[in-house]
């Protein structure tokens, strides 16, 4: 089922256990599940310091992009996966019917992708997808097929799962269009038209479960693809440091045409994914040396004055945007080195954060809730019913 793949069998996948590390640092179980609770309650509730989701009419939904004042797939599928974590099949539909009427395209060249941006009241900002959404998409409907049934079209989440990832791999075989994935390296692309990458979008512990879930005749490019991304990483973090920048070539070296090759927030999200791929599937030596490398380069470091940064570690004069964020992302790596002397300080650190407040906190509160779920083992694998 696994074969070619690199996880050693410690994950949660195969021994259903999924690591709190919260409570292995000492956190009171009750104390985690009140936290988790507020932090849920300020993100979906009615707090306008601190909330990301708006209810939209009768049955729909939107979580905004609170500094840009616009709707995203990056939100909308984030808020969907936060959904299924937490068992809220209601908000999860409105989230997703929002999604389905004003963000999925029927027809043109990216038929079958969603619209990355658009205004709160649906009209699309941009006609272009971003493959991040696509991912988070699929998983989180799969998740939802497995925990709640399949429903009513557009509620027949696993089919609309698998069309989701039938396009990402074959737009453009039939007509115009791009795939979202570079068919003979196996690497993700940063949108389908391009031929090169962003790090922070190589979530191979997803496509291992792609690789289940998917048609059938797909299973084996999403199992080559969690192997091609898994050596991708280690091309892309420096190895020192760990950083990683926000665009990077098929060879790993940043991309800094368009001044994106460098550690800033998209590539945040590396830590993170790290530290849930090492819950899910087990940490590999790279995953371990890559946590421990970011928690040592960040021990230092106040969040007041956390910046850009070349990937050799060079501070920029500007500030870090979403500095909460990158508190949550480096203490969930530390799923993957809980016994690096950083990682306790990191999560620590963590604990003392609130979720933000102001214009700019919907980023940074979707990688809180995210890095708070995995900690506390929260951030599950949803398997079908035996």
């Amino acid at each position: 089922m696994h074969n070619g793949t690199r996880h050693n069998g410690t994950g949660a996948f195969v021994t259903g256990q999924y690591p709190n590390l919260l409570e292995r640092y000492g956190y009171a179980p009750e104390v985690i599940e009140a936290w988790l609770a507020d932090a849920w309650r300020r993100l979906f509730g009615e707090d306008d310091r601190t909330r990301i989701y708006y209810p939209s009419g009768d049955d729909m939904g939107y979580m905004l992009d609170t500094g840009n004042l616009d709707v995203r797939t990056e939100g909308m599928s984030y808020g969907m996966m936060m959904a299924v974590q937490m068992d809220d099949k209601s908000l999860f539909d409105r989230l997703w019917r929002w999604a389905w009427t004003y963000m999925h395209m029927k027809d043109g060249v990216h038929a079958g992708y969603f619209a990355w941006s658009c205004a709160p009241d649906g009209t699309r900002n941009s006609n272009g997808p971003a493959p991040d959404g696509e991912e988070y998409f699929a998983l989180a409907l799969f998740f939802a097929a497995h925990r709640w049934g399949e429903g009513e079209p557009p509620l027949d989440y696993a089919a609309k799962a698998r069309d989701i990832l039938r396009a990402c791999l074959h737009n453009g075989e039939q007509g115009p269009g791009y795939p979202m994935w570079n068919r003979d390296n196996r690497l993700i692309k940063f949108v389908p038209e391009c031929e090169y990458s962003d790090p922070s979008y190589h979530l191979p512990h997803f496509y291992e479960l792609f690789a289940l879930w998917a048609d059938e005749a797909d299973r084996p490019f999403w199992r080559e693809a969690a192997v091609a991304s898994r050596a991708y990483l280690p091309l892309a973090c420096h190895p020192e440091t760990g950083l990683s920048p926000e665009y990077a070539h098929y060879d790993g070296t940043p991309n800094d045409e368009r001044g994106y090759g460098h550690f800033y927030s998209d590539s945040y999200r590396v830590a993170a994914n790290v530290g849930l791929e090492a819950a899910w599937f087990g940490a590999t030596p790279w995953m371990e040396r890559e946590a421990e490398a970011i928690l040592r380069f960040f021990a230092d470091k106040d969040p007041a004055d956390y910046r850009r940064y070349r990937i050799d570690g060079a501070p920029f004069e500007e500030p870090a945007l979403h500095p909460v964020g990158l508190v949550a992302t480096n203490a969930c790596a530390a799923l993957a080195a809980p016994d690096s002397p950083h990682a306790k300080d990191a999560v620590a650190r963590f604990w003392d954060t609130p979720v933000r407040e102001g214009e700019r906190r919907y980023y940074d509160n979707c990688l809180y809730l995210f890095a708070l779920l995995a900690l506390a083992g929260r951030y599950r694998i949803w398997l079908p019913e035996a």
